[in-house]
């Protein structure tokens, strides 16, 4: 289970990619309804035309691969090798114009992520991260930068407003632990980290298909991804995620989420 990844299935993400980019582009800052799901998620149309795009790419290559979706329902989802798309992750800023929205693509084997794609197709950036080999960006390989200490840390995270309950407290103290905040991240900053820009990104509130992708990029790049309580990423991870550059940091910011 930990043998590298194989070359034909980064070729396929990297064809997934494209072809959701593709689509991306084509309904980005055009009139589009907006409907709203459970909790006031949003969904549009060019989340189903994507998923249903990429849905049929990868039924097409490997009939006996399962996949898991943001928008449809999971097929084989216990087969060895599941896809895990999010088709356009960070809606809100797709539907806003905003250019950092992203297409998620994860391979997991034996439940586990083995491959991770994070693309945004309007500014043309691509992280690839696939077990055995480094993260690129863009083609070339990116590694996380060194952060001693929590202070000095760079945190992301998509919206402060998406904690809930204890949740609020938690991701407060870490954001006045850290050096300093960016928001609307999304995964966008995700790969900002595995390229050495920022530090560190706290999330709750995810579905396996927000995160699945995070982990190969930000592991193959010298990186650490884990739920709240730092076990590893798997198809059954909850919705609590802390990713760090640095492990050191990583192990402080747990102490700090833990109170």
């Amino acid at each position: 289970m930990n043998d590298p990844c194989p070359q034909e299935f980064i070729a396929l993400a990297n064809r997934l990619a494209d072809a959701a980019g593709d689509l991306a582009r084509r309904y980005f800052r055009t009139p589009i309804e907006v409907r709203f799901k459970a909790a006031k998620s949003p969904v549009t149309e060019a989340d189903q035309a994507v998923e249903t795009r990429l849905r049929e790419i990868i039924g097409e290559a490997y009939p006996d691969h399962g996949v898991i979706g943001e928008e449809q329902a999971a097929v084989n989802a216990g087969a060895e090798f599941v896809w895990v798309i999010d088709p356009i992750d960070g809606t809100r800023l797709f539907i806003s114009g905003v250019p950092l929205f992203t297409c998620l693509i994860a391979l997991t084997r034996g439940g586990r992520p083995l491959l991770g794609v994070i693309d945004q197709p309007v500014i043309g950036d691509r992280w690839i991260g696939a077990r055995g080999q480094a993260t690129t960006f863009n083609g070339r390989a990116v590694n996380t930068r060194a952060c001693e200490s929590l202070e000095d840390a760079v945190l992301c995270t998509s919206n402060p407003a998406y904690f809930e309950g204890p949740d609020i407290a938690a991701f407060e103290r870490l954001r006045d632990a850290a050096g300093w905040t960016q928001y609307s991240a999304d995964s966008y900053g995700v790969g900002l980290i595995a390229n050495g820009s920022m530090d560190l990104a706290a999330e709750s509130e995810l579905g396996i298909y927000d995160f699945c992708a995070w982990g190969p990029v930000i592991e193959g790049a010298g990186g650490v991804v884990s739920d709240w309580r730092g076990a590893a990423l798997s198809l059954q991870t909850g919705d609590k995620i802390l990713v760090s550059g640095d492990a050191r940091t990583h192990d402080q910011a747990m102490a700090v989420l833990a109170g």
